[in-house]
């Protein structure tokens, strides 16, 4: 044990200096809904649950290597969700109350997979203009499809959300047009059709 010890106090200062944690321009928080076993009579959004929060790179990968990947989300009505810290994935947080979403149909569980994990990186690199605009992110999978769906702040912003939406089109790289619908128009029920497309 002494010997041991003795190693590590000896390890060359250049060599502890690598090891530092990369620290990321804010706090992000990783969520999981279990939509498929919702307690009897219990609201929606009472299955959501916080799971982890973390600033740098290291803990990013640990975390998506280890448990936030769509493969390893339970078949039927289960998401995933990356916040900025502070920010519940709920139409009524503050932050997310005035908003709406970019959304967009994977076909299958690797191609989610790829966009999610372009898009967790593209977030958490601050590769966004407009990223103080961006809630978050949502990786759903469903029986019968899968989506992605980028939060924002601020729906009648239409230029930064244009800005967002041809961005984020061109990380995940896809070709077909996305749309951006507000979640007021959602929460009131009305039409989903979208108010802004790139």
């Amino acid at each position: 044990m002494a010997s041991a010890a003795a190693e590590v106090n000896a390890v060359p200062e250049e060599v502890g200096a690598e090891k530092q944690p990369h620290k990321l321009e804010r706090k992000w928080t990783f969520w999981f809904d279990n939509l498929s076993k919702p307690k009897q009579g219990a609201a929606w959004g009472s299955a959501l649950r916080k799971v982890y929060t973390f600033d740098t790179v290291e803990e990013f990968w640990c975390l998506y290597d280890q448990i936030f990947k769509p493969s390893k989300l339970p078949p039927g009505n289960a998401d995933f969700h990356l916040f900025k810290a502070g920010v519940e994935p709920k139409w009524e947080d503050p932050e997310c109350a005035n908003g709406g979403k970019w959304t967009v149909i994977s076909n299958g569980k690797a191609n989610l997979e790829t966009m999610w994990l372009e898009t967790l990186m593209a977030l958490i690199g601050e590769q966004f203009d407009e990223s103080d605009e961006i809630c978050g992110v949502v990786a759903s999978v469903r029986q019968r499809q899968n989506k992605l769906a980028l939060w924002t702040k601020k729906s009648t912003n239409e230029a930064a959300q244009m800005g967002i939406g041809r961005k984020w089109k061109e990380i995940i790289d896809v070709n077909d047009k996305i749309t951006y619908s507000f979640h007021d128009d959602s929460r009131k029920e009305r039409s989903a059709k979208g108010r802004y497309n790139v």
